[in-house]
Order: C-alpha cells, then structure tokens, then sequence
C-alpha cells in the first residue's frame, strides 16, 4: 500500500483560512526541506481563542496571528512538540498576547547528544506554564481540546484532538505530505509504531499536520504509513544479511532514489529502525556514532546453511 501523500494544496502566507466552523489556519513563510510549505498554525474559537503550534520567531507570522485574531482574545498557546518550526514563536506570541502555554514539557535533556539540527532543531528556552499528559483537557465555551501523548518523533510529541469535529490536531506525527522522521537518541521507532496504533484505535475524520494539507482519510492514511515503516524494518534486515554494517551504506542503497539531500534524515530513520532490532535482540550495536556505529545480525538471525 503506498502513502496516498498529499503534495499541493491551496493556501497564501499569512492568510487566516477557514476550515471548519471552528477552526483557522494561517501558515508561516519557512518552507523547507523538512518543514514542506511552512508551519500551519490552526486558530480555534472566535472569542477565547487557543493558538496551536505557533511556529518559529517569525515577525510577520506573528502579526499575522494577532491579524487573524481580530477582536478576540488568545488565551491558550497549545505545542505539540519542542522543535523550533512549531515553538520557536511561543515567547513572542505570549508577550503579545498575556496568553498561558500548555504541550509539552520541555525539549529532553540528552548530555548533548541531540540529533542533527533539520531546519530549525530543538528550542532548549521553551518552558510551557502548565505540561500536559495523555487524557488531560483544555476547554473554554467555545471549544473542547484532549491531549494525546504520541511520542516517536520525539519523546514529548502531543497530539490534540477537538472531539466535536472528530478532529485531530498530529503535529509532526502524522504529515500529510511525508513520513516523520524519527531521531535518536530521543525519538524511537518503538514509541512511534505505538502511537500510529492509538491512532488506529480512534474514529476521527480528519487530521490537521502542522506542515501540509489535511489529510482525510485518515485510518487508511495511518495504515500506509505503518506499513510503510515495517517494509524500512524488514529492507535494514537484508542491508544487514548483504554484510553492510554502517548506516550510511544502508541508506545509499536504501534511499538510492531519493535527493541526497535528505539522507542524512533517512539515516536517523534508519538509525532508530536499527535501535528497534538492538532493543529486540535481533541486531548488535559497536559504536554510538550515527556515521561510524557497527550493526550486525545476532548469529540466531543469520542465514542456515548447510554442507
């Protein structure tokens, strides 16, 4: 099953779209490689008015969320995640705005060993005034928000979903326009494969990325996107059988199709597909190193032969 990707869709810098009764959009200027057209920051209620994922320190995508506000009051700043692309304008819009932070606690503490920076990379000033966990609510009159910890792509990854619209609000889990990439040391392949599946024990009609279209079909979009992610599983297991031991000869066979520009995030992808068999007892790791650490199969896993 390929991933039904979504790669154009109608929108305008700065302008405030209306995609449901409830719900607006305004999309950020910072298209890249990673972040697609920009960051889409959604807009719900009229009055008290929750902003989710502000995007980066972004000046004109700042005013253009006062913009859209109009003369209704930002109450709630709600973060899915703590990379810069979705967070990087929380100070800012708080400032502006006198508005409390909820989402994530903030970016993990990793000794230093964070994974290369893709476009922005994390934001290590975020601080939110209330973190939320899996279950916890935000509500005013207008609106009624739940929080969904779906850790993968980051360990303090949240989704959040409007249930009166069967709405879910996935951040970078799930994108409409491409897979998620998945980055040691703080994002797991194991974490991620569970997330897809609360989202396929769910029953909502649309997902709301913070980069790209909405996607709207979205059990069928999840299942691709799994399906997708156990093919990578099984493709590191024959890079292994085939005596490549080193991530990047993986990925020049692997992603021999794709731009060279983006291997180095399909190494991260690798790299956590290759942590989810060391955590099995499929694969042994020699190395930390993204570029210089050995995998090979466990002699359980290698191929029988006979004389």
């Amino acid at each position: 099953m390929s991933i039904p990707f979504i790669k154009s869709f109608d929108f305008e810098y700065g302008r405030a779209d209306r995609l449901s009764p409830t719900i607006r959009r305004v999309i950020c200027n910072n298209p890249g490689p990673f972040t697609f057209t920009g960051t889409g920051t959604y807009l719900l209620g009229q009055n008290s008015i929750a902003v989710i994922d502000p995007g980066p320190a972004n000046d004109d995508h700042l005013a253009a969320l006062l913009a859209a506000a109009g003369n209704g009051k930002i109450t709630h700043i709600v973060v899915t995640h703590t990379h810069k692309d979705h967070c990087g304008g929380v100070a800012a819009l708080k400032e502006a705005t006198g508005a409390s932070v909820y989402g994530s606690r903030a970016h993990p503490e990793n000794d230093g060993m964070n994974a290369p920076a893709l476009d922005e990379g994390a934001d290590l000033t975020y601080r939110p005034d209330e973190v939320l966990a899996d279950g916890d609510v935000l509500d005013t009159d207008e609106w009624h928000l739940e929080t969904l910890a779906t850790p993968g792509h980051i360990s303090n990854h949240l989704c959040f979903a409007l249930p009166a619209e069967r709405v879910l609000f996935t951040g970078d889990h799930i994108m409409g326009w491409a897979t998620t990439v998945v980055a040691a040391p703080d994002g797991n392949m194991t974490d991620y494969y569970n997330s897809l599946d609360l989202l396929l024990e769910r029953n909502d009609e649309i997902y709301y990325p913070t980069h790209g279209a909405p996607v709207s079909d979205p059990q069928n979009f999840v299942r691709a996107v799994k399906e997708h992610r156990e093919m990578r599983d099984a493709q590191v297991l024959t890079q292994l059988k085939a005596g490549h031991t080193r991530i990047m000869d993986m990925v020049a066979e692997m992603y021999k199709d794709v731009d060279k520009s983006l291997h180095i995030a399909a190494a991260l992808n690798v790299q956590a597909h290759l942590e989810r068999h060391v955590s099995a007892g499929r694969v042994t790791q020699e190395g930390e190193s993204l570029l210089n650490a050995e995998y090979r199969l466990m002699e359980s896993d290698h191929p029988s032969t006979s004389s």
